[in-house]
């Protein structure tokens, strides 16, 4: 069964920082892209960090706050979230595509062509 767990998320400070933790199962991990996408309620979807073997993507909008990264031997992927602002309050999911030599990451990982999503982890940024 291919199972994405999102944890971390909670009631944090404006100016604090979260890691969100994605972790994975049922699939070969190696051979997808990873995306973490958020949706605060009332607006519109947003991509924010994708990873793959080979590659990363960021969001303009979160550039010089969030990191992206992955532990492949625990099949988790992390989004550590620096400087929160208010406007970071969101429902925070990870998805995954099938990835491979000829994919470009920032065509690949995009919300309309995920496969397998997983639940949200909510983050409130209170100020």
């Amino acid at each position: 069964e291919v199972q994405f767990v999102e944890s971390g998320g909670g009631l944090v400070q404006a100016g604090g920082s979260v890691r969100l933790s994605c972790a994975t199962s049922g699939f070969t991990f190696d051979d997808y892209a990873i995306g973490w996408f958020r949706q605060a309620p009332g607006k519109e979807h947003e991509r924010v960090s994708c990873i793959s073997n080979d590659s990363t993507y960021l969001a303009d909008s979160v550039k010089g706050r969030f990191t992206i990264s992955s532990d492949n031997a625990k099949n988790t992927v992390y989004l550590q979230i620096n400087n929160l602002k208010p406007e970071d309050t969101a429902v925070y999911y990870c998805a995954a595509r099938p990835y491979g030599v000829y994919a470009l990451l920032s065509i690949i990982c995009r919300w309309g062509g995920m496969d397998y999503w997983g639940k949200g982890t909510l983050v409130t940024v209170s100020s």
